[in-house]
């Protein structure tokens, strides 16, 4: 820590002073025992099922409209769902490994130890407020932790509402919360935690690496990026396009997963705006009055968004709002009607930024080999969608591009399985979770070699001579 003590601001005294004890409480239980863990698990699951209808109600607050719905499926079941499975394979993921002792180094034995690493930071983004902050903590808990959350300022009356609950269900040794704008954001991510978990935007995630790196601390980073949906001329419209939709509208748009653009072939891109329209008109026959439609989270993000619609169409996009009951939203609403971009080029703004929001660019193709230089001329995506049947052309599109992780005739679900670990690569991130990723994110796996008192290892020490040369002969003849 590079400043004194006595001249941080309450708010960032605070959070070392909650880092200072959870690092002496780490130190006095270096290994939770399973029932402790245990125990912690079950009180984060009580938190979250108990409250289900404070924690609808702040999200709401937040954004000014959200979908209960949403909230319930997509923040507190399945967080809590993480939490049951966790429960359930925690004793597996605690065990000792073994390591098969190559012959060479037998009668020697070896193993690996999963080992807590200490006091956890996690710093959660305003998008999914509950999910993205309590989903590491539970995998941090689980491996034998201490954790510290910073929740985004963005959604006040959600991390409030953290902070109360977390601190009437667990001891703040154990795990607390700390309230506070982007300079305690700034000062958190200077803190030397044992492991920092950032979600958030690429930008703001290299500035938590930088800050990281001041202390050699190992990082997390869940970013995001534009992630594409690849539509094959085989996929079947009929049945994509709701999955499209529906993926894409979830929560507005505001998903690190959702669809960010659509790559088609140029002689499908009719039929597919259409079959988009009639989906979009299908699942949300209206916007403004629908409860169903999650609003933007604040005005500075409502203006973004339209500045990038404004953008595209003065360089020659064609906007196509779908807005099946011609309605007119108050911008006070912050109700962003969804919205096609056709007709997209890299210097458009919203081909270049991650849009988050109900904004959907439709970019075309010619052949399978120029979908793929597009898709690979760009940072790796942290999702990428294909529609279309399995097969060669499937596997080669899979197999020639790079993104964090995939979902084929479908959206967003790869995120949503437990055995499946989640996170980016390159751009959009580094270091996955969920399942028995989440807990090895938050785990040293210490590999330990036993060596045998009648050891041939002896044979290879100096002074080194004949007996040296005919050992390693033997070795090389054994292992080579």
């Amino acid at each position: 820590m590079n400043a004194p003590r006595e001249k941080f601001s309450p708010a960032v005294a605070e959070l070392h002073r909650l880092f200072d004890l959870q690092r002496e409480a780490f130190a006095r239980e270096r290994y939770p025992s399973y029932e402790a863990r245990q125990d912690r698990l079950a009180r984060l699951r009580a938190l979250l099922t108990k409250n289900e209808t404070r924690f609808a109600a702040a999200v709401d607050s937040d954004f000014g409209d959200r979908s209960e719905h949403e909230t319930r499926l997509a923040e507190l079941y399945i967080v809590a769902a993480e939490i049951a499975d966790a429960q359930r394979q925690l004793k597996h993921w605690m065990r000792t490994e073994r390591v098969a002792t190559p012959l060479h180094l037998k009668p020697g034995r070896a193993r690996i130890e999963r080992q807590p690493l200490g006091v956890a930071g996690i710093i959660s983004p305003w998008n999914y407020p509950v999910q993205l902050a309590l989903a590491p903590a539970l995998g941090a808990l689980a491996a034998g932790n201490r954790a510290l959350l910073k929740p985004s300022e963005v959604t006040p009356a959600t991390s409030a509402l953290l902070r109360e609950l977390v601190a009437a269900s667990f001891d703040e040794d154990e795990f607390a919360v700390v309230l506070g704008d982007a300079d305690v954001g700034r000062a958190f991510a200077r803190v030397p935690f044992d492991h920092l978990f950032f979600t958030g935007s690429t930008a703001v995630g290299r500035q938590v690496a930088l800050a990281a790196a001041e202390h050699l601390t190992p990082v997390t980073l869940e970013l995001g990026g534009k992630s594409p949906a690849f539509f094959a001329p085989d996929a079947d419209l009929d049945v994509a396009a709701p999955r499209l939709v529906s993926g894409k509208l979830l929560n507005a748009g505001q998903t690190c997963i959702a669809p960010d653009y659509v790559l088609v072939l140029a002689d499908c891109a009719d039929a597919l705006v259409a079959a988009i329209r009639k989906a979009a008109g299908r699942l949300y026959p209206a916007y403004a009055a629908n409860s169903d439609y999650t609003a933007i989270v604040n005005e500075r993000h409502y203006r973004r968004l339209t500045a990038l619609v404004e953008d595209a169409r003065a360089k020659g996009a064609k906007i196509v709002t779908l807005n099946p009951a011609k309605e007119k939203p108050a911008a006070a609403s912050r109700k962003l009607l969804p919205t096609l971009v056709l007709g997209v080029t890299d210097d458009m703004a919203i081909m270049r930024e991650e849009i988050f929001g109900p904004l959907l660019p439709i970019e075309t193709y010619a052949t399978l080999d120029e979908a793929i230089a597009k898709l690979n001329a760009r940072p790796h995506p942290l999702a990428f969608y294909y529609f279309g049947r399995e097969g060669q052309r499937s596997a080669k599109v899979l197999r020639e591009t790079l993104a964090g992780g995939v979902t084929v005739n479908d959206t967003l679900w790869h995120f949503a399985h437990k055995h499946l670990p989640f996170g980016g690569v390159g751009a959009s991130g580094k270091g996955a979770y969920h399942g028995e990723a989440s807990f090895l994110t938050f785990t040293h796996r210490k590999p330990v070699f036993v060596q045998s008192r009648l050891a041939a290892a002896k044979l290879l020490y100096p002074p080194y001579g004949a007996a040296f040369d005919g050992m390693l002969a033997l070795l090389r003849k054994l292992t080579v």
